[in-house]
């Protein structure tokens, strides 16, 4: 028999496949062949204990290959705003590499604070390319669940509190990612919008917010981001572990979204082997924190879908195509990513990126408040500048949980306000506060005696990635700012009247003293390129763009998760009693005034809206209507502006909000520049879900086109009729 040695190279591995008789090679090799039939193929040649083998982990961010069969393991890094440092085979600790410190992107929340799906497909591929240089098959991430309540730890790495924003924002990113050959996986699915207890809080939503709230964003990176990987979330729906659940996992996301990639759990979030078998999940990661632990040695083998998978396998007790369904779903996953010939080789820690990820920053930045025009700082007569508060100088891209990072470098707020004001004005610092320890009257009144020396104050504060306050694992205590800030910016305010508050955060938080300074900005965590982008936005070489992706309520009983009480639940379960009247939603529900509305965000020029036409009054339910107007930059310089197209059911037989997203574009004018702005609707944005009938329903009758610079700032209404 003739021998053939087969080398085939996919990413930095080697494997050596040894084929009797040249008819005899494996078709899934055979690039020219369909992938399904490749992927049959393969099936077809392996055993039981190599098909359960690749649906577990077998270290820490890995899975197995064949490697007699030239298949390769699955490699996973924990995202979304950059590439996890490399951690040992066991353990989370850092493995102590020298050339893994990535670059740092920008939280997504800044991301979606651009409302530029432009942005967020520069993010997906400089992420992505990051990720594919080091050689990882999946990036967990991006993560979609909705800000239900300001205090969740975890809202920094999500995009927002409108299904619509989050949906339009996520497709560019995850498509600019997968194309790198690194599959996207989206999470946490579904319903994971807090961290108390949320490795076991049951959640009770009804099905009308489910499909209006919380899905959305999830089914837009399937069906339209043609996401490669699913995440499970911890907490359970239904009374099942949303990791291994029937119903999001087969009815909806398999069966209804017709989802062809894997579902992934997340780490420790499986619980049991028939559900984990039979309820939708395909690999399994973390069951233990550390793989060779209660004395085995090999603790992956003891896996909920390893060793008990393999039992009820050869016992007859579950189905073999069980399991073919997991592998074969995991082979496309390799054949769309390692064993793509046509992927790239990617980049990793490029001055390239780097800049992406400072543009995106600059166009999220928001400014919140702008008194007196304080903002832009006019450098021909401010000559000395204080900087106050410790998150000037603290590193941001460490902490905060699994989106942790180890980065190249991070330019700190205060680092960036030398370099760019630092040739024209002295610059002055004081902590001001700490959260390391408690000298709090000392830091205080230093941090007095500075501002009073400064023509202009700049106090950083907001939030930082340490427990309870941005963070994995842990809720946020309260709204308001921690380690004496409040205090700290009152007594400023007493001595200088030129005080801009920047807020670093990925929450809204209170501000007792929003009528005591000149100008708010909230810089979000901005990665690696932090302070270049926050000083460039503070001395107006960008023109602040950033429209806020959620809203800042003044206190948190105007958060309707709070005003209705049940957040976080008894222990066990948690109701959704406001259904669909998240966010912005509530607000208009109540007549709420927020402290900073949902799409709000200022410039530093102005823009005037004209009135809003449709190219017909009625439409029938197959039709488009397309709505047009003006807008002008009336200012003395280029801006970009984020025009927001709202709609409003008049009369519905179900409660509706007052009004919903359904469209927006964001737009760049020169000073004096007038441009035209279109937006075309179908049916689709004048439904809602019946969960009577389990359907999406359009009802003729009366709408109304809201056009609006922010949810309460409304510039132009137009009535039209659905037939």
């Amino acid at each position: 028999m003739n021998k053939i040695n087969r080398i085939v190279f996919l990413g930095f591995c080697f494997f050596s496949i040894q084929v009797s008789g040249q008819s005899k090679i494996a078709i899934y090799l055979n690039d020219k062949k369909p992938v399904k039939e490749r992927i049959e193929d393969a099936l077809s040649r392996m055993t039981l204990e190599e098909k359960v083998a690749m649906c577990h982990a077998q270290s820490k961010f890995s899975s197995a290959g064949v490697p007699r069969l030239g298949i390769p393991e699955v490699w996973m890094s924990d995202g979304p705003h950059g590439i996890r440092a490399e951690v040992f085979w066991d353990e989370w600790n850092n493995a102590g590499w020298t050339n893994d410190s990535c670059i740092a992107y920008p939280a997504l929340t800044c991301l979606a604070a651009t409302w530029n799906t432009d942005m967020a497909a520069l993010y997906g591929k400089s992420i992505g390319e990051e990720a594919r240089y080091r050689n990882k098959n999946v990036l967990l991430g991006p993560g979609v669940n909705i800000y239900r309540t300001p205090l969740n730890g975890r809202n920094f790495e999500y995009m927002g509190e409108d299904p619509f924003l989050s949906s339009t924002m996520v497709v560019p990113y995850i498509q600019e990612v997968q194309k790198n050959g690194v599959a996207a996986c989206v999470k946490h699915f579904a319903l994971n919008n807090q961290e108390v207890d949320r490795d076991h809080i049951n959640v009770n939503v009804s099905d009308r917010a489910l499909y209006e709230i919380y899905l959305p964003a999830f089914k837009a990176a399937v069906q339209k981001g043609g996401a490669w990987a699913i995440m499970g979330s911890y907490n359970q729906y239904k009374g099942e572990h949303c990791c291994h659940n029937q119903y999001l996992l087969n009815d909806i996301l398999k069966r209804d979204w017709k989802f062809d990639g894997v579902v992934i759990s997340d780490w420790g979030g499986v619980h049991d082997t028939r559900q984990a078998i039979t309820n939708g999940l395909d690999m399994e990661f973390g069951s233990w924190t550390n793989g060779l632990s209660w004395g085995r040695s090999n603790a992956y083998d003891n896996y909920y879908l390893a060793a008990p998978f393999l039992k009820l396998l050869k016992s007859g007790d579950v189905s073999e195509e069980l399991l073919n369904d997991k592998v074969r779903r995991i082979l496309l996953l390799i054949f769309r990513t390692t064993m793509n010939k046509e992927r790239p080789f990617g980049s990793f820690g490029t001055e390239e990126h780097a800049l992406a990820g400072r543009k995106i920053a600059q166009e999220g930045i928001v400014l919140l408040q702008n008194k007196g025009n304080l903002l832009p700082l006019n450098t021909s007569t401010i000559k000395k500048i204080a900087v106050i508060g410790e998150n000037a100088t603290k590193m941001m891209t460490i902490g905060g949980g699994s989106s942790s990072l180890k980065v190249k470098y991070e330019v700190s707020p205060l680092d960036g306000i030398k370099k760019r004001f630092g040739s024209s004005a002295e610059i002055i610092y004081a902590p001001g506060y700490t959260s390391e320890k408690n000298n709090k009257e000392n830091l205080l009144q230093k941090a007095v005696e500075t501002a009073k020396k400064a023509d202009v104050v700049l106090v950083f504060g907001g939030l930082n990635k340490k427990e309870n306050q941005d963070s994995e694992g842990a809720d946020r205590k309260g709204l308001s700012l921690s380690y004496g800030q409040d205090e700290l910016i009152n007594a400023i305010s007493k001595v200088n009247k030129n005080v801009a508050v920047i807020i670093l955060s990925g929450n809204a938080v209170a501000m007792p003293w929003v009528n005591k300074v000149s100008s708010i900005v909230e810089g979000w965590y901005c990665g690696t390129e932090a302070g270049n982008a926050i000083a460039s936005v503070l001395a107006g070489d960008v023109n602040p763009s950033g429209k806020l992706p959620f809203t800042f309520p003044v206190r948190l009983e105007d958060s309707a998760a709070h005003a209705l009480g049940d957040y976080p639940g008894n222990g066990k379960d948690e109701t959704y009693n406001e259904g669909i009247f998240v966010g912005y939603r509530w607000v208009d529900k109540q007549n709420i005034k927020p402290l900073f509305s949902f799409g709000h965000g200022l410039s530093y020029t102005t823009f005037k809206y004209g009135k809003v036409s449709a190219d017909k009054k009625q439409l029938a339910a197959d039709e488009d209507i397309t709505f047009t107007l003006s807008i002008k930059n009336t200012g003395s310089r280029a801006g970009e502006e984020t025009v927001q197209l709202y709609i409003s059911d008049k009369k519905s037989s179900l409660p509706r909000p007052v009004k919903e997203l359904k469209g927006f574009k964001k737009i760049q004018l020169n000073a004096n520049e007038e441009k035209n702005v279109s937006f075309t609707i179908s049916k689709e944005a004048l439904s809602f879900y019946d969960d009577i009938k389990h359907s999406w329903i359009a009802e003729p009758g009366a709408f109304e086109a809201l056009i609006g610079a922010s949810s309460t700032d409304i510039r132009s209404k137009l009535s039209f009729e659905l037939r």
